[in-house]
């Protein structure tokens, strides 16, 4: 129950290219360039999302727009409000909900081509460090993290999504950190729980924004078309799945 793939003219591969250096080069201009260094990362990254946003269907549109709409109230709360991460310039920088959005799409046209064992292989792989930095009280946040992880690969829709996007989350948030973008605080308030910079888990956050978004996706076309299409080659995948879809079962699409 659930909605078509785009066709996009451009490659998916030089897609793909394209949003992983647009957001290594654009945290690298934020850290490096003093003002204009945000603004252009801004800049770019709007470019790109509303210009994808465009030429997508309407599914895919929906599933953007809910990214990018879920990814701002997220931030406000866990940097702003909870004060998780604080980023270099104070605030939430311009670039960072459309940054999600991004993000997802690459997770999104990754997670198509992944094998279903990524899912399970996954979790078994980050369980053991999981354990080691809570019983070592190094990041006892890791837990709570680690379990929304479990939580959503289970009952989610999106299980090869979800595995995907908690290692792109946490190579980005590795790599943010070590430039200086943002830092996790050490000392997570109200919970009285620790945290790395940043947490191995961190990729949770993640994917609890896009458990939301392909549920809405779902809900949107719950009385409708077949579960997904099979994409023509050479086009990007939709990220609206619902039903059975990017499960470790039932996989995301019949390519």
């Amino acid at each position: 129950m659930i909605a078509t793939l785009p066709r996009f003219r451009d490659n998916t591969i030089a897609r793909c290219g394209l949003i992983a250096g647009v957001i290594a080069c654009g945290l690298l201009a934020d850290q490096r360039i003093e003002l204009w260094g945000s603004m252009l990362t801004s800049l770019a990254v709007w470019v790109l999302f509303l210009y994808w946003l465009h030429r997508a269907d309407s599914a895919t549109r929906l599933a953007l727009a809910a990214c990018v709409i879920y990814a701002t109230i997220g931030e406000i709360f866990l940097s702003l409000v909870w004060g998780l991460y604080e980023y270099r310039s104070g605030g939430i920088p311009l670039f960072v909900p459309p940054g999600h959005a991004l993000l997802f799409m690459l997770g999104g046209a990754i997670a198509v081509r992944a094998p279903s064992w990524i899912v399970w292989f996954t979790a078994l792989g980050a369980a053991p460090f999981v354990v080691f930095l809570v019983m070592s009280g190094a990041s006892t946040l890791d837990a709570l993290l680690f379990a929304l992880f479990v939580l959503c690969i289970v009952f989610g829709r999106a299980k090869k999504l979800y595995a995907v996007m908690f290692v792109l989350a946490l190579a980005m948030e590795i790599y943010g950190t070590v430039l200086g973008n943002w830092r996790w605080s050490a000392d997570v308030a109200w919970v009285g729980l620790t945290a790395l910079n940043p947490p191995l888990a961190a990729g949770a956050f993640y994917c609890v924004l896009d458990l939301l978004v392909v549920s809405t996706v779902a809900r949107w076309h719950s009385g409708g078309a077949p579960l997904v299409q099979a994409a023509a080659p050479g086009t990007f995948p939709s990220i609206a799945a619902g039903g059975q879809a990017l499960g470790a079962q039932r996989s995301y699409c019949r390519a």
